[in-house]
């Protein structure tokens, strides 16, 4: 979080960041009503959220396979060089492929875990082979696909250890 972001956040906001991460429809009345508070502070506590950075945004979530992405590859990509101006046109290539859904810069072995979506397995293999080997500078890929969604990104916990919690926590 910034700088101003570490404001302490109260028991009413982290009820606030859990529901609108629950269901981001919601509107300021039935926020308010959940949270115990009237509209007006309630509508203006989110938007101090927003501003503080704490809320980047609102989404539906889509049902990849009922869309028909079949195949979610997970693949580890090592740069030819370390060297910065190749690792940011290799980011802003990724960026641009909507097949591409996640990309982390990583530690270890490999430099970025890409998180792929396919129709199918034959597609997968010509997206790798046209797509992902041509980014730039890829040195080397290895991929895995996933059998079974175990688990799926639900959200960022609001329990709080981070730096906006710990000061709150003593008075809440």
């Amino acid at each position: 979080m910034e700088e101003h972001a570490q404001e302490a956040l109260d028991r009413i906001d982290r009820r606030l960041l859990e529901a609108l991460q629950a269901d981001a429809r919601l509107t300021t009345a039935e926020l308010a009503q959940q949270v115990a508070l009237s509209p007006s502070p309630c509508w203006r506590r989110v938007k101090r959220l927003e501003a503080l950075g704490l809320v980047r945004g609102y989404h539906a979530e889509l049902d990849p396979e009922r869309l028909g992405w079949g195949v979610t590859a997970f693949v580890q990509v090592t740069l030819e060089r370390h060297e910065p101006a190749l690792g940011d046109r290799f980011e802003q290539a990724v960026r641009a492929m909507p097949e591409i859904v996640a990309c982390h810069n990583v530690s270890g072995a490999y430099d970025y875990l890409l998180q792929v979506l396919a129709r199918d397995l034959k597609a997968f293999g010509e997206f790798s082979r046209t797509a992902i080997r041509a980014l730039p500078g890829v040195k080397e890929m290895n991929s895995s696909f996933s059998l079974r969604e175990v688990k799926r990104p639900a959200g960022v916990p609001v329990v709080g250890s981070g730096p906006a919690f710990r000061h709150a926590e003593r008075g809440t």
